[in-house]
Protein backbone atom coordinates (compact mmCIF):
# COMPACT_ATOMS: atom_id res chain seq x y z
CA UNK A 1 0.00 0.00 0.00
CA UNK A 2 1.33 3.66 -0.87
CA UNK A 3 -0.83 5.23 1.66
CA UNK A 4 0.10 4.74 5.33
CA UNK A 5 -3.06 3.59 7.00
CA UNK A 6 -1.22 3.74 9.85
CA UNK A 7 0.13 7.20 10.02
CA UNK A 8 -3.07 8.68 8.53
CA UNK A 9 -4.99 7.42 11.64
CA UNK A 10 -2.13 8.83 14.01
CA UNK A 11 -2.92 12.10 12.45
CA UNK A 12 -6.63 11.49 13.12
CA UNK A 13 -6.33 10.59 16.25
CA UNK A 14 -4.11 13.48 16.93
CA UNK A 15 -7.42 16.03 16.11
CA UNK A 16 -9.45 16.94 19.45
CA UNK A 17 -12.99 16.14 17.40
CA UNK A 18 -15.03 15.13 20.34
CA UNK A 19 -18.41 15.65 19.27
CA UNK A 20 -19.53 17.85 18.00
CA UNK A 21 -15.99 19.83 17.69
CA UNK A 22 -14.62 18.84 13.96
CA UNK A 23 -11.15 19.26 15.59
CA UNK A 24 -9.14 19.09 12.01
CA UNK A 25 -10.49 15.70 10.89
CA UNK A 26 -12.23 16.43 8.10
CA UNK A 27 -9.80 19.25 6.86
CA UNK A 28 -7.24 17.06 6.79
CA UNK A 29 -8.81 14.08 5.17
CA UNK A 30 -10.10 16.87 2.65
CA UNK A 31 -6.75 17.21 1.70
CA UNK A 32 -5.60 14.14 1.08
CA UNK A 33 -8.59 12.79 -0.88
CA UNK A 34 -8.60 16.29 -2.82
CA UNK A 35 -4.90 15.11 -4.07
CA UNK A 36 -6.26 11.78 -4.91
CA UNK A 37 -8.76 13.14 -7.64
CA UNK A 38 -11.47 12.80 -5.42
CA UNK A 39 -14.41 16.06 -6.29
CA UNK A 40 -15.36 16.84 -1.93
CA UNK A 41 -18.16 18.49 -0.76
CA UNK A 42 -18.49 19.60 2.63
CA UNK A 43 -22.18 18.91 4.46
CA UNK A 44 -22.51 20.56 7.45
CA UNK A 45 -25.71 20.84 9.13
CA UNK A 46 -26.70 23.15 11.80
CA UNK A 47 -23.13 23.08 12.68
CA UNK A 48 -22.05 19.37 12.99
CA UNK A 49 -19.13 18.74 10.38
CA UNK A 50 -19.62 16.20 7.61
CA UNK A 51 -17.51 15.32 4.17
CA UNK A 52 -18.72 13.98 1.08
CA UNK A 53 -15.87 12.47 -1.39
CA UNK A 54 -16.41 11.01 -4.67
CA UNK A 55 -13.80 9.75 -7.46
CA UNK A 56 -15.23 8.94 -10.81
CA UNK A 57 -18.10 10.11 -12.86
CA UNK A 58 -21.47 11.51 -10.75
CA UNK A 59 -23.95 9.22 -11.38
CA UNK A 60 -21.76 6.27 -12.21
CA UNK A 61 -24.04 2.98 -12.88
CA UNK A 62 -21.70 1.08 -9.93
CA UNK A 63 -20.33 3.09 -6.71
CA UNK A 64 -18.75 1.70 -3.75
CA UNK A 65 -19.35 3.84 -0.46
CA UNK A 66 -17.62 3.89 2.39
CA UNK A 67 -19.13 5.52 5.78
CA UNK A 68 -17.74 6.25 8.99
CA UNK A 69 -17.17 9.04 11.83
CA UNK A 70 -14.57 11.21 12.60
CA UNK A 71 -16.04 12.51 16.11
CA UNK A 72 -15.08 10.62 19.51
CA UNK A 73 -16.16 10.52 22.89
CA UNK A 74 -14.92 12.16 25.67
CA UNK A 75 -11.96 11.04 27.24
CA UNK A 76 -13.15 11.04 30.68
CA UNK A 77 -10.31 11.42 33.50
CA UNK A 78 -7.19 12.17 31.64
CA UNK A 79 -5.14 11.92 34.19
CA UNK A 80 -6.66 7.84 34.18
CA UNK A 81 -5.01 7.15 30.93
CA UNK A 82 -1.62 5.61 30.43
CA UNK A 83 -0.71 7.76 27.41
CA UNK A 84 -1.75 10.73 26.19
CA UNK A 85 -5.48 10.60 24.69
CA UNK A 86 -4.82 12.38 21.70
CA UNK A 87 -1.05 11.54 21.35
CA UNK A 88 -1.39 8.56 19.20
CA UNK A 89 1.79 6.88 20.82
CA UNK A 90 2.83 3.47 19.20
CA UNK A 91 4.17 1.01 22.16
CA UNK A 92 5.29 -2.55 21.72
CA UNK A 93 3.33 -2.69 18.76
CA UNK A 94 -0.20 -1.14 19.68
CA UNK A 95 -1.55 2.54 19.15
CA UNK A 96 -3.14 4.63 22.27
CA UNK A 97 -5.52 6.94 22.06
CA UNK A 98 -9.26 8.41 21.55
CA UNK A 99 -10.69 7.07 18.54
CA UNK A 100 -8.19 4.11 18.09
CA UNK A 101 -10.54 1.63 17.51
CA UNK A 102 -14.05 3.58 17.18
CA UNK A 103 -13.69 4.50 14.69
CA UNK A 104 -10.78 6.55 13.75
CA UNK A 105 -8.38 3.56 12.25
CA UNK A 106 -11.04 2.95 10.04
CA UNK A 107 -11.72 5.94 8.48
CA UNK A 108 -7.97 5.98 7.55
CA UNK A 109 -8.08 2.36 6.56
CA UNK A 110 -11.05 2.72 4.17
CA UNK A 111 -9.24 6.46 2.82
CA UNK A 112 -5.95 5.10 2.49
CA UNK A 113 -7.67 1.74 0.01
CA UNK A 114 -9.70 3.91 -1.61
CA UNK A 115 -6.90 6.61 -2.24
CA UNK A 116 -4.50 3.94 -3.70
CA UNK A 117 -7.42 1.76 -5.66
CA UNK A 118 -8.52 4.53 -7.36
CA UNK A 119 -4.79 6.16 -8.17
CA UNK A 120 -3.14 2.51 -9.23
CA UNK A 121 -6.38 0.90 -10.73
CA UNK A 122 -8.95 3.29 -12.10
CA UNK A 123 -12.28 1.52 -11.49
CA UNK A 124 -15.34 1.86 -14.24
CA UNK A 125 -17.42 3.34 -11.92
CA UNK A 126 -17.36 5.52 -8.72
CA UNK A 127 -15.73 5.74 -4.97
CA UNK A 128 -17.90 6.97 -2.18
CA UNK A 129 -16.82 8.17 1.16
CA UNK A 130 -19.59 9.75 3.77
CA UNK A 131 -17.47 11.08 6.69
CA UNK A 132 -19.51 12.39 9.46
CA UNK A 133 -18.44 14.35 13.03
CA UNK A 134 -21.80 13.58 14.46
CA UNK A 135 -22.29 9.42 15.03
CA UNK A 136 -21.87 9.79 18.89
CA UNK A 137 -24.22 13.06 19.19
CA UNK A 138 -27.18 13.27 18.69
CA UNK A 139 -27.12 12.13 14.80
CA UNK A 140 -29.61 14.36 13.51
CA UNK A 141 -27.12 16.38 11.24
CA UNK A 142 -24.32 13.78 10.23
CA UNK A 143 -24.53 11.10 8.05
CA UNK A 144 -28.63 11.93 7.51
CA UNK A 145 -27.57 14.70 6.45
CA UNK A 146 -25.29 13.59 3.90
CA UNK A 147 -27.93 11.67 2.91
CA UNK A 148 -30.33 14.23 2.35
CA UNK A 149 -28.29 16.04 0.33
CA UNK A 150 -26.87 13.11 -1.89
CA UNK A 151 -30.49 12.61 -2.36
CA UNK A 152 -31.06 16.32 -3.51
CA UNK A 153 -27.91 16.37 -5.35
CA UNK A 154 -28.36 13.18 -7.33
CA UNK A 155 -25.38 11.59 -5.43
CA UNK A 156 -25.68 7.49 -4.71
CA UNK A 157 -24.08 4.50 -3.81
CA UNK A 158 -24.75 1.17 -5.06
CA UNK A 159 -23.93 -0.33 -2.10
CA UNK A 160 -22.42 0.99 1.61
CA UNK A 161 -19.59 -0.73 3.83
CA UNK A 162 -19.70 1.17 7.24
CA UNK A 163 -16.30 0.75 9.36
CA UNK A 164 -17.93 -0.04 12.75
CA UNK A 165 -15.99 -1.99 14.85
CA UNK A 166 -17.46 -5.46 14.83
CA UNK A 167 -15.67 -7.84 16.01
CA UNK A 168 -15.96 -9.01 19.55
CA UNK A 169 -12.60 -10.76 20.44
CA UNK A 170 -10.42 -11.72 17.61
CA UNK A 171 -10.11 -9.97 13.91
CA UNK A 172 -12.81 -11.14 11.07
CA UNK A 173 -14.60 -13.00 13.50
CA UNK A 174 -17.54 -11.36 12.89
CA UNK A 175 -19.39 -8.36 10.23
CA UNK A 176 -22.82 -7.08 10.76
CA UNK A 177 -25.53 -7.61 7.98
CA UNK A 178 -28.25 -5.56 10.44
CA UNK A 179 -29.16 -4.04 13.68
CA UNK A 180 -31.76 -4.00 16.58
CA UNK A 181 -34.33 -1.28 16.46
CA UNK A 182 -33.92 1.28 19.82
CA UNK A 183 -35.97 3.59 21.04
CA UNK A 184 -36.84 5.20 24.78
CA UNK A 185 -39.77 5.75 26.28
CA UNK A 186 -39.83 8.87 28.61
CA UNK A 187 -42.74 8.10 31.05
CA UNK A 188 -44.30 10.74 33.18
CA UNK A 189 -47.27 10.13 35.59
CA UNK A 190 -49.75 12.51 36.75
CA UNK A 191 -51.79 12.01 39.79
CA UNK A 192 -52.36 14.25 42.98
CA UNK A 193 -49.85 15.70 46.26
CA UNK A 194 -50.99 15.21 49.51
CA UNK A 195 -49.99 13.76 52.98
CA UNK A 196 -48.40 10.49 53.57
CA UNK A 197 -50.72 10.11 56.60
CA UNK A 198 -53.67 10.73 54.67
CA UNK A 199 -53.56 8.77 51.07
CA UNK A 200 -56.91 8.59 50.76
CA UNK A 201 -56.77 12.54 49.78
CA UNK A 202 -53.99 12.07 47.43
CA UNK A 203 -53.62 10.08 44.20
CA UNK A 204 -50.02 8.53 44.20
CA UNK A 205 -48.23 8.68 40.51
CA UNK A 206 -45.39 6.35 42.14
CA UNK A 207 -47.51 3.56 42.55
CA UNK A 208 -48.91 3.26 39.22
CA UNK A 209 -45.85 4.10 37.53
CA UNK A 210 -44.25 1.01 39.43
CA UNK A 211 -46.96 -0.86 38.09
CA UNK A 212 -46.94 0.07 34.80
CA UNK A 213 -42.84 -0.71 34.58
CA UNK A 214 -43.78 -4.03 36.47
CA UNK A 215 -46.65 -5.04 33.55
CA UNK A 216 -43.84 -4.11 30.87
CA UNK A 217 -41.31 -6.24 32.40
CA UNK A 218 -43.08 -9.06 33.46
CA UNK A 219 -42.99 -11.46 30.33
CA UNK A 220 -40.23 -11.16 27.02
CA UNK A 221 -40.88 -9.19 24.10
CA UNK A 222 -40.31 -12.09 22.05
CA UNK A 223 -37.79 -15.34 21.60
CA UNK A 224 -36.15 -13.85 19.10
CA UNK A 225 -36.39 -14.25 15.25
CA UNK A 226 -34.35 -15.46 12.27
CA UNK A 227 -31.80 -13.16 12.17
CA UNK A 228 -32.07 -11.57 15.85
CA UNK A 229 -31.50 -12.35 19.21
CA UNK A 230 -34.48 -11.74 21.69
CA UNK A 231 -35.65 -7.71 22.09
CA UNK A 232 -34.59 -6.34 25.46
CA UNK A 233 -36.45 -3.84 27.72
CA UNK A 234 -34.76 -2.09 30.66
CA UNK A 235 -35.37 0.38 32.63
CA UNK A 236 -32.76 3.14 33.37
CA UNK A 237 -34.29 5.40 35.40
CA UNK A 238 -37.22 6.35 38.54
CA UNK A 239 -37.35 9.57 39.67
CA UNK A 240 -39.93 12.03 41.41
CA UNK A 241 -37.45 14.82 42.94
CA UNK A 242 -38.97 14.90 46.29
CA UNK A 243 -37.27 15.62 49.03
CA UNK A 244 -40.21 14.78 51.41
CA UNK A 245 -40.46 11.82 52.96
CA UNK A 246 -44.12 12.92 54.33
CA UNK A 247 -45.10 14.37 51.26
CA UNK A 248 -47.43 11.67 48.39
CA UNK A 249 -45.38 13.48 45.07
CA UNK A 250 -47.59 14.83 42.05
CA UNK A 251 -45.36 13.06 39.56
CA UNK A 252 -43.16 10.65 38.68
CA UNK A 253 -40.70 10.02 36.28
CA UNK A 254 -39.34 7.08 34.48
CA UNK A 255 -36.93 6.75 31.21
CA UNK A 256 -37.11 3.10 29.65
CA UNK A 257 -34.61 1.61 27.00
CA UNK A 258 -35.84 -0.55 24.29
CA UNK A 259 -33.31 -2.58 21.86
CA UNK A 260 -35.89 -4.51 19.23
CA UNK A 261 -35.51 -6.89 16.48
CA UNK A 262 -37.79 -7.44 13.19
CA UNK A 263 -40.74 -8.54 15.44
CA UNK A 264 -42.04 -5.35 16.03
CA UNK A 265 -41.45 -1.75 15.07
CA UNK A 266 -41.06 1.62 16.61
CA UNK A 267 -44.66 2.15 16.17
CA UNK A 268 -46.16 -0.77 17.59
CA UNK A 269 -44.32 -0.81 20.65
CA UNK A 270 -45.71 2.70 21.08
CA UNK A 271 -49.57 0.94 20.97
CA UNK A 272 -48.31 -1.87 23.03
CA UNK A 273 -47.42 0.71 26.26
CA UNK A 274 -49.87 3.10 25.21
CA UNK A 275 -52.34 0.13 26.19
CA UNK A 276 -50.37 -1.08 29.46
CA UNK A 277 -50.89 3.03 30.61
CA UNK A 278 -54.86 3.41 29.80
CA UNK A 279 -55.06 0.23 32.01
CA UNK A 280 -53.35 1.19 34.46
CA UNK A 281 -54.54 4.84 34.04
CA UNK A 282 -58.91 3.15 33.94
CA UNK A 283 -57.68 1.26 37.06
CA UNK A 284 -55.66 3.83 39.13
CA UNK A 285 -57.00 7.43 37.79
CA UNK A 286 -53.00 8.28 37.05
CA UNK A 287 -52.58 9.69 33.65
CA UNK A 288 -49.78 8.90 31.75
CA UNK A 289 -47.23 11.16 28.83
CA UNK A 290 -45.01 7.95 27.36
CA UNK A 291 -42.91 10.68 25.32
CA UNK A 292 -41.31 8.02 22.83
CA UNK A 293 -38.05 8.76 20.92
CA UNK A 294 -37.37 6.52 18.03
CA UNK A 295 -33.34 6.67 17.43
CA UNK A 296 -33.48 3.86 14.60
CA UNK A 297 -35.96 0.48 13.46
CA UNK A 298 -33.89 -2.61 13.02
CA UNK A 299 -32.85 -3.88 9.52
CA UNK A 300 -31.08 -6.74 7.78
CA UNK A 301 -29.43 -6.73 5.00
CA UNK A 302 -30.44 -10.22 3.83
CA UNK A 303 -27.33 -12.44 2.29
CA UNK A 304 -26.46 -11.45 -1.25
CA UNK A 305 -23.44 -11.12 -3.56
CA UNK A 306 -22.32 -7.83 -1.62
CA UNK A 307 -22.59 -9.55 1.44
CA UNK A 308 -20.85 -12.69 0.44
CA UNK A 309 -18.31 -10.43 -1.40
CA UNK A 310 -17.44 -9.07 2.23
CA UNK A 311 -17.11 -11.99 3.74
CA UNK A 312 -14.71 -13.77 1.02
CA UNK A 313 -12.57 -10.72 1.34
CA UNK A 314 -12.14 -11.00 5.26
CA UNK A 315 -11.82 -14.37 5.01
CA UNK A 316 -9.14 -13.79 2.52
CA UNK A 317 -7.00 -11.73 4.67
CA UNK A 318 -7.66 -12.84 8.45
CA UNK A 319 -8.50 -17.11 7.78
CA UNK A 320 -11.76 -16.97 9.42
CA UNK A 321 -15.20 -16.51 7.77
CA UNK A 322 -16.78 -14.04 9.76
CA UNK A 323 -20.86 -14.44 11.35
CA UNK A 324 -23.00 -12.54 10.16
CA UNK A 325 -24.51 -10.54 12.85
CA UNK A 326 -27.14 -8.46 13.94
CA UNK A 327 -26.20 -7.63 17.51
CA UNK A 328 -24.71 -4.98 20.01
CA UNK A 329 -25.88 -1.39 19.82
CA UNK A 330 -27.23 1.19 17.06
CA UNK A 331 -24.73 2.77 14.48
CA UNK A 332 -25.00 4.78 11.10
CA UNK A 333 -25.85 2.25 9.37
CA UNK A 334 -30.08 2.93 10.75
CA UNK A 335 -29.54 5.26 8.51
CA UNK A 336 -27.72 4.20 5.20
CA UNK A 337 -30.12 1.19 4.82
CA UNK A 338 -32.71 3.54 3.29
CA UNK A 339 -30.14 4.54 1.06
CA UNK A 340 -28.65 0.84 -0.68
CA UNK A 341 -27.97 -2.00 0.90
CA UNK A 342 -25.41 -1.78 3.41
CA UNK A 343 -22.95 -4.09 5.75
CA UNK A 344 -20.20 -2.82 8.75
CA UNK A 345 -17.20 -4.48 9.42
CA UNK A 346 -14.24 -3.12 11.66
CA UNK A 347 -11.52 -3.85 13.95
CA UNK A 348 -11.92 -5.52 17.57
CA UNK A 349 -14.20 -3.05 19.48
CA UNK A 350 -12.88 -4.27 23.49
CA UNK A 351 -11.68 -1.05 23.97
CA UNK A 352 -14.26 1.60 22.35
CA UNK A 353 -15.11 4.67 24.69
CA UNK A 354 -13.24 3.27 27.60
CA UNK A 355 -10.04 4.97 29.58
CA UNK A 356 -7.09 3.78 27.37
CA UNK A 357 -8.69 3.20 24.26
CA UNK A 358 -6.18 1.15 21.93
CA UNK A 359 -5.39 -1.14 19.12
CA UNK A 360 -2.59 -2.98 17.77
CA UNK A 361 -1.33 -1.38 14.50
CA UNK A 362 -0.97 -4.79 12.21
CA UNK A 363 -5.25 -4.93 12.64
CA UNK A 364 -5.32 -1.25 10.97
CA UNK A 365 -2.77 -2.99 8.45
CA UNK A 366 -5.34 -6.16 8.26
CA UNK A 367 -8.55 -3.91 7.51
CA UNK A 368 -6.89 -2.02 4.98
CA UNK A 369 -6.33 -4.76 3.33
CA UNK A 370 -9.38 -6.08 3.27
CA UNK A 371 -10.77 -2.90 2.20
CA UNK A 372 -9.03 -3.09 -0.44
CA UNK A 373 -9.43 -6.20 -1.51
CA UNK A 374 -13.21 -5.53 -1.17
CA UNK A 375 -12.96 -2.49 -3.81
CA UNK A 376 -10.84 -4.65 -6.16
CA UNK A 377 -13.12 -7.23 -6.14
CA UNK A 378 -16.34 -5.64 -6.12
CA UNK A 379 -14.66 -3.40 -9.21
CA UNK A 380 -13.41 -6.50 -11.13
Amino acid sequence: MTTDAVALSAELIRCPSVTPEEGGALVLLEALLSKAGFTCTRVDRNGTPNLFARWGAKGAAKSFGFNGHTDVVPVGDAAAWTHDPFGAEIIDGVMWGRGATDMKTAVAAFAAAAVDFVTETPPDGAVILTITGDEEGPGRDGTRALLDWMKDTGEAMSVCLVGEPTCPNEMGEMMKIGRRGSMTFYIEAEGVQGHAAYPHRAKNPLHALVDLLGRMTAEPLDQGTEHFQPSTLQITTIDCGNPANNVIPAKARATVNIRFNDAHSGESLIAWAEAMALAVTMETGITFALNPDISGESFVTPPSPFVDLVARSVEAETGRAPELSTSGGTSDARFVKDHCPVVEFGLVGATMHQVDERVPVDQIETLTRIYARILKDYFA
